[in-house]
């Protein structure tokens, strides 16, 4: 086992919920440990996260503790030993230790049992395997606290195996090592990750979704996609060609304006240089509708901003809105090459920064005071008068706006005529 590191002093750990939960677990013969990621993150410095318990007791008997302590106990997966606690409008997720008796794909026999180390040996990778008590000693069993310390994402035991257990595997791999690795991904799970490949095909869309939005936005997005990419694992999760260049320049269009990391401009970037790649990468990855339209929007000749003005940018702020609109210059800017110093694509994507689209200052009521009747001439003398609006730059002199509506009207009436 590894040199023991201490978290005694980690505030999440001796009070708060988290403690009360390893209090009410630890007595009577048993025993709780918090594991996985809150652990790996603390030695690395980071917020801890979801806050996952382990612990010996059993299912029932955890409920009947929860119970007794006056602790709000859902059984979110009681089957598979997951019983959720619930302090403070907090919840944390107790498990009862288990190792695997048969695995096949995703699916596994489990027993329940008290072996933390076969506990941690059916995880997924060393730096995730790590638990720590009470006292806030760190106990590892598979080599996590060396590759936490060398930003190392290795397998626990066989990666061929570990990967046959659950294809998702390999995503977390990429994801893992985007968030908390350095360097290369760890050799031996890299080519692990490509033999498996085709077992990507036996993902839902919802876990694929997942992880791919999760892992876009980690700190090392672009290097794990490139990687991705080579080993020929992107193309199949996307079912088309994919864009690691303008990924890469879209992450330092983001930081160039400090704009928070978002998952679906990182995405629209990698997949989509037309409407139609929008729609197949929506469908693959099950995206929601929200997610959808925005991809789509920003793939909606997006190539046309390159040689637009600022009076051509206002429309078009006008016509989408300011979320619309700055992720899809922001898509041009990437697809163009990504020059991050660019002052006239930085004007672009400022441009809501600086200016407010105006509300269209015509109404039906203005056509039908100028003797139109109610009907489908209406909404089309509208829209021919927000047309001459817009061309005219927004003008909002009651006299430019009159001498709109006069117009509209009136070629209305002669097409009526004709």
């Amino acid at each position: 086992m590894s040199a023991v590191p201490m978290l005694a002093d980690a505030p999440w750990l001796i009070s708060g919920g988290t403690a009360r939960v390893l209090q009410l677990l630890n007595a009577d013969g048993e025993e709780a440990r918090v594991v996985g990621g809150a652990v790996r993150n603390a030695l690395l410095g980071l917020v801890p996260g979801d806050i996952d318990i382990a612990t010996t007791a059993l299912p029932h008997e955890v409920m009947r503790r929860a119970k007794s302590a006056g602790i709000k106990a859902v059984p979110t997966g009681i089957d598979h030993g997951t019983v959720t606690l619930v302090i403070d409008g907090q919840p944390y997720e107790v498990t009862t230790l288990r190792e695997d008796t048969e695995t096949f794909g995703r699916k596994a026999t489990v027993a329940f049992g008290r072996d933390w180390v076969k506990d941690a040996e059916r995880r997924d990778f060393t730096m995730n395997g790590l638990s720590v008590d009470c006292d806030g000693v760190v106990h590892d069993y598979v080599g996590g606290i060396a590759d936490a310390a060398a930003r190392r994402v290795r397998f626990i035991g066989d990666p061929d195996q570990r990967i046959a257990e659950d294809f998702l595997r390999i995503l977390r791999f990429f994801r893992i090592h985007a968030a908390f690795g350095a360097g290369d991904p760890d050799r031996d799970g890299y080519l692990a990750c490509i033999r498996g490949r085709a077992g990507l095909a036996s993902l839902s869309a919802e876990r694929l979704r997942m992880e791919m939005l999760k892992l876009l936005v980690a700190q090392g997005a672009s290097a794990a996609a490139l990687a991705m990419a080579d080993g020929g694992l992107l193309q199949a999760l996307t079912g088309g060609v994919v864009y690691t260049g303008p990924l890469s320049a879209m992450i330092a269009i983001e930081r160039e304006l400090g704009l928070t990391a978002s998952s679906t401009r990182r995405l629209a970037a990698l997949t989509v240089a037309v409407t139609e790649d929008a729609k197949r990468v929506a469908t693959r990855l099950r995206l929601s509708n929200a997610e959808t339209k925005a991809l789509d929007s920003m793939g909606h000749r997006w190539w046309r901003l390159a040689t637009k003005g600022e009076a051509d940018a206002r429309r078009l702020l006008y016509r989408l809105g300011a979320e619309r609109y700055h992720d899809r210059v922001v898509l041009g800017w990437a697809r163009a090459g990504g020059d991050v110093g660019s002052s006239r694509w930085r004007a672009l994507a400022e441009l809501p920064q600086r200016w407010t689209a105006p509300k269209f200052p015509l109404r039906a009521a203005d056509f039908i005071a100028r003797g139109m009747a109610e009907g489908p001439a209406l909404g089309h003398v509208l829209t021919l008068a927000e047309d001459a609006w817009l061309a005219a730059d927004f003008p909002l002199e009651q006299a430019a706006i009159a001498s709109i509506a006069d117009q509209a009207a009136a070629r209305i009436s002669r097409d009526e005529r004709t």
